[in-house]
């Protein structure tokens, strides 16, 4: 039987996908694992692999275009075998005002679709812009598929025309999807995520010391460097292990309690930024950490992060050390509960023990979501993550 290929949700919140290109022709042979084809989603560039062997045929989208989650785009099928027609777009997971059937081997008759006041299909996503933006959705056509009506929908009616300018300005810079919809995702987040901050200056003597020991340690083990970001991400999985709500997640209008720890980082790619994650978090040492880290930075740099690498995360870290930052607030990746910002480490005159001295430090700042944490909790979990860096020799592995 052939095999659909669907553009894929790779999050709840994804209502389309672009295809950046094809890694295999019309007519090849494809075999289940290999590499079918490119996609950007607003996160990242990510590889698809194909779910099963056969021929390539029946492509209905080329690269650039723009395509919905669940439609197919083409087909994997056997020798002599013709792709299948009308058929209903694939669930995809992704919660819908009106849900397409699920794509099956014959063709159900189409059932009845609830729709929106305008008389079009509409996404919840983009019912909630058209409320939050003052839109009326009874004056929209929709790009989606049967005149759906998309976020992007939303947004180009939201957007106001500019009036001439007496002097002209200087060209539009071009914005990629990732960066497009990264823009709005933080203004989502900003403007209905209730932050709060906590900030700690953390003592880094003892994480200088304890990285030194451990460099040549886990470059002949692992083959890597380790780095103090690293670190980091070990202190943090140990204080979420221990604080279950910050390890939590807010959708829906309630708390959930994540099962797993999994720490993202913020990753900075070209015109955007991507966060990659790092599974079980508080189960791997810190080889394992770094391995990972770096793989997921060099496969983000060449657009080339899988679906797993971008999904799943439980908590976010964003350093900007390395641009020599000293202190900075970071917006929280819903529906995760928090995002711990990292400064650089710097000699700083401070006071120990009734003396005045220098010593290296970092400053870190938490952004919690009062949803789902409260300033006690917050600063709980704060102080669990600094003294695990201020004793790291003792449990660092």
């Amino acid at each position: 039987m052939a095999i659909s290929v669907v553009m894929p949700a790779l999050e709840m919140a994804q209502e389309t996908g672009k295809l950046v290109s094809w890694k295999k022709k019309a007519g090849d042979q494809v075999k289940k694992g290999e590499m079918l084809l490119e996609i950007e989603t607003d996160k990242a560039v990510v590889e698809i692999e194909a779910q099963g062997d056969g021929i390539l045929g029946g492509v209905t989208a080329k690269e650039g275009d723009v395509v919905p989650v669940g439609q197919t785009i083409a087909w994997l099928l056997k020798p002599g075998e013709q792709p299948p027609a009308n058929v209903a777009a694939a669930q995809t997971g992704r919660k819908m005002d009106s849900a397409p059937a699920a794509a099956a081997a014959t063709v159900a008759p189409a059932a009845p679709e609830p729709v929106s006041a305008a008389g079009a299909r509409i996404s919840p996503k983009a019912r909630r812009l058209a409320r939050e933006h003052g839109v009326d959705i009874a004056t929209l056509r929709g790009s989606g598929p049967g005149g759906e009506i998309l976020a992007e929908d939303i947004m180009k009616a939201a957007t106001p025309t500019s009036p001439p300018s007496a002097a002209p300005s200087g060209p539009p810079e071009a914005v990629s999807s990732i960066g497009r919809i990264m823009a709005e995702r933080t203004t989502q987040s900003w403007t209905t995520v209730p932050h709060f901050f906590v900030t700690r200056e953390v003592d880094a003597t003892a994480l200088n010391a304890t990285r030194a020991r451990w460099i040549p340690i886990i470059e002949k083990s692992h083959g890597v460097k380790v780095t103090h970001t690293d670190f980091i991400v070990a202190a943090v999985a140990r204080a979420l292990h221990l604080h279950p709500r910050m390890n939590g997640s807010w959708a829906n209008d309630k708390i959930t309690l994540n099962s797993h720890v999994n720490v993202a980082l913020a990753m900075a790619v070209e015109n955007a930024v991507v966060t990659a994650v790092i599974k079980d978090t508080d189960r791997i040492g810190l080889g394992d950490i770094a391995k990972q880290r770096k793989e997921l930075a060099e496969r983000a740099r060449a657009n080339r992060l899988q679906p797993a690498d971008i999904t799943g995360a439980t908590f976010t870290i964003s350093n900007l050390g390395m641009f020599n930052v000293d202190a900075f607030t970071a917006i929280i990746v819903p529906p995760q509960a928090g995002i711990l910002a990292v400064g650089a480490i710097a000699d700083r005159v401070v006071a120990a023990n009734g003396m005045i001295g220098v010593r290296p430090t970092l400053n870190v700042t938490l952004s919690s979501d009062h949803r789902v944490v409260d300033g006690a909790r917050a600063a709980a979990f704060l102080n669990d993550v600094v003294l695990s860096l201020n004793e790291v020799d003792k449990w660092a592995r």
